[in-house]
């Protein structure tokens, strides 16, 4: 049974700005230092965090194509929103309103986790009271979490451990990025030792000493690798001997992690484990962390659409149809490039072999069916060529109970950080560090466990070359640290996508541009193989070609030293003067 974390905010505290001018305070106002008095309110103070992760304009929805704009999936047509289709198809600009919502939300969440840090650790117990300590640990880690979105998402962006407490310092400059990546660092350190283990958290809706730990090592490997300088829109990346030092931080990590004996691939499966998350099942032997959502009976305040934008398509029902015996709808913004399917491994007579391809993988809708009364699975071909009906398969309306609090929006679940995910980062800085062998054997592992094939000399061509899949020019393979990257370039995709992960892994390994413009070209030559349509018809009346100038652009929309980086918001650049009026290239 999924025990939600309680959204008790109506006594949470104003940690925003508030006006000198102000003769009574709101009753939503507590004054700081007489608030934090009682463990009970230090825990809420960390609950309103989460708050800010928890709603429709950060993690609930607008996140998603901030996701969906690599050479996997993204969302489907292409006409101007302002919204997510010109995120996902890099045509945004600084006046992008979801890419200001995540702006917004991620500036109160790092101001909030000030507040908290700084008035928990002020309080009169707090170096005796382990109690207090861990909740300024998860603080802190969602301090580091929230920082290193915005590096990511923007670069180099105003960034302060100390909260806003007036209108004077609401204006803040730039900060290096190299500068918040080591606050960041700082934060999970501390984290990562007064978390509880995976054994003894009650939720995986709370972040673990494991979920620091993994997302250190990813940090670790970000800072490693490539991202916009903006002085000279180039892409930069640390000397070498920085970047091993970065790499055996995150060996470091994964030993901690392993010898702590506890987090696994999850016992039950991979499909199941996806199942779980639609099922509203918690389980933090693989998921580390889950950004936890609740439809609270209707309203949307913490509320996510996870299953319902990135999920196949499901019609709602018809002719009034109580909501009890059915499925709410799922509108299936985001769609999948349908050669995919095929690049999964499958045995001699086309049946499944790697079980991720059957559940990342859907070619169905779920149609509603007036005569019988009835929601169910549409193959035909008129769905598959006019509706694009292949999507993301991880979360489904088909996987959670009948019935629903609101139609679109769902309690399913995010996890930002995974077992798999910490296994293949272990694998590709033991292969950075000259120990190819063991990354073997860690990628080998992830591969068992979905039935896929391990990868070795023998077959790694038959695997990983075309015409299985297509060639990565700009990836040398000629020794087999080079084989293994291309493994890993490979593997990541199959495990992780639609995570959240695939863009910024391209982006770190300096191969961004590169592999957008090699989807794309794929895609343009792209001829459907026997197996993937339903009828003769079908295949006949597929012009791939023209399916992917008119659906997926990004290969041929991405700019170089542009889209590395998200603009800072237009808002943003005119009330903080101490930006000089100065966005990110490209965006000027």
């Amino acid at each position: 049974m999924k025990n939600k974390i309680i959204y008790a905010l109506g006594a949470m505290m104003l940690i925003g700005v508030t006006s000198c001018d102000l003769t009574e305070k709101p009753s939503s106002f507590y004054e700081k230092d007489t608030y934090f008095v009682t463990e009970g309110k230090a825990r809420m103070a960390v609950v309103g965090i989460y708050d800010c992760l928890e709603t429709t304009d950060y993690y609930g929805q607008n996140i998603m194509p901030f996701f969906g704009s690599d050479d996997m999936f993204m969302v489907r047509g292409t006409g101007s929103d302002g919204t997510r289709r010109d995120i996902s198809h890099y045509l945004y600009n600084a006046s992008n309103t979801w890419i200001a919502s995540i702006w917004k939300c991620a500036y109160q969440a790092v101001d909030r986790a000030n507040v908290a840090i700084a008035s928990i650790e002020a309080m009169p117990d707090f170096a005796e009271n382990e109690n207090l300590q861990e909740i300024d640990g998860q603080a802190r880690f969602l301090r580091a979490y929230i920082a290193f979105d915005l590096v990511k998402f923007f670069g180099d962006v105003p960034f302060s451990t100390e909260y806003t407490n007036g209108f004077g310092n609401t204006s803040k400059p730039r900060t290096d990025r190299e500068q918040i990546y080591s606050q960041i660092i700082e934060d999970l350190d501390y984290a990562k030792t007064h978390l509880k283990s995976g054994r003894e958290v009650a939720s995986s809706e709370i972040p673990c000493s494991g979920a620091a730990r993994t997302l250190l090592m990813r940090v670790y490997l970000q800072r490693a690798g490539y991202s916009l300088d903006r002085s000279s829109r180039q892409l930069t990346r640390p000397d070498d001997t920085t970047r091993k030092n970065y790499f055996e931080a995150v060996i470091k990590e994964w030993e901690a992690l392993k010898a702590e004996g506890y987090h696994n691939f999850y016992a039950s499966g991979y499909e199941q484990l996806f199942k779980n998350y639609s099922q509203l099942t918690l389980n933090n032997q693989e998921s580390l962390w889950e950004i936890a959502f609740e439809p609270n009976q209707g309203l949307k305040d913490n509320a996510g659409v996870w299953a319902t934008y990135n999920g196949p398509l499901v019609d709602a029902p018809g002719n009034n149809a109580g909501t009890s015996s059915y499925m709410g709808r799922a509108n299936a913004f985001f769609v999948v490039l349908p050669y995919w399917k095929s690049f999964y491994e499958s045995n001699a007579d086309g049946s499944v072999k790697d079980i991720r391809r059957d559940v990342n993988f859907v070619d169905y809708a779920i149609k509603w069916n007036a005569n019988k009364a009835v929601q169910e699975k549409s193959h035909t071909s008129a769905d598959i060529n006019k509706n694009l009906n292949r999507y993301p398969g991880k979360w489904r309306r088909e996987w959670m109970a009948p019935g629903w609090v609101d139609p679109n929006n769902t309690g399913v679940n995010y996890a930002p950080l995974r077992y798999a995910d910490a296994v293949l980062m272990a694998a590709e800085a033991y292969n950075e560090t000259g120990n190819t062998t063991e990354a073997w054997k860690l990628l080998n592992d992830v591969r068992v466990r979905a039935g896929a094939t391990p990868i070795s000399t023998a077959n790694y061509s038959s695997l990983l070359k075309a015409p299985k899949l297509y060639d990565l020019p700009f990836i040398p393979d000629g020794d087999d640290a080079g084989k293994f990257r291309t493994a890993l370039y490979w593997e990541r995709a199959f495990e992780l996508c639609y995570e959240g992960q695939r863009k910024y892994d391209l982006l770190r390994w300096g191969i961004l541009q590169a592999s957008l413009k090699a989807a794309q070209s794929y895609m343009e030559s792209w001829i459907p193989g026997p197996d993937e349509y339903i009828t003769d018809a079908a295949r006949k009346d597929w012009d791939a070609v023209k399916w992917a100038k008119s659906n997926y652009v990004a290969g041929h929309k991405f700019t170089a030293g542009k889209h590395e980086l998200y603009p800072i918001p237009l808002t943003e650049i005119q009330s903080n003067a101490a930006l000089n009026g100065e966005n990110n290239p490209g965006f000027e």
